[in-house]
């Protein structure tokens, strides 16, 4: 098993969802296969963060779920299927500009608060990033 940090914008406010059960899918769309991808196993520990501010929520992962987008009509068709438990902020593809070409959605079970939130050190994942796999959380824990 291994570790990850999701890093979300706080405006969306989708760890409050995550921690109450609205949101069971955690998605992820990119133009190119990036963390998450491959890199996800059922029972692995999923630590939420805005960007900016501490942990404050943690998961298990009870599912993975990989797809390649070549066209529109895909994307509509993920977004029909498994937006409403995403909690997608613009669930309408044909307005998202660049379509992506990834989508991981992540099924989570056993949401909860982290007793003691706490800060990580990015460095060496790149300011960007907003997916983090490392083999224990506290490699990255500050």
């Amino acid at each position: 098993m291994s570790d990850h940090v999701a890093i979300m914008n706080p405006s969306w406010k989708l760890i409050p969802k995550i921690l109450s059960g609205e949101k069971t899918i955690e998605s992820r769309w990119y133009q190119t296969r990036r963390a998450p991808w491959d890199g996800l196993r059922v029972d692995d520990r999923v630590f939420f963060k805005g960007s900016g501010k501490f942990v404050t929520a943690t998961a298990r992962v009870a599912e993975v779920l990989q797809f390649q987008i070549e066209t529109l009509r895909d994307a509509e068709q993920i977004v029909k299927k498994y937006g409403e438990e995403t909690c997608l902020v613009n669930p309408n593809p044909r307005t998202w500009g660049k379509l992506p070409k990834y989508c991981v959605l992540v099924r989570l079970k056993d949401p909860a608060v982290v007793k003691k939130p706490f800060a990580i050190d990015k460095r060496g994942f790149g300011t960007g990033a907003a997916w983090l796999m490392v083999k224990d959380i506290d490699q990255v824990r500050v």
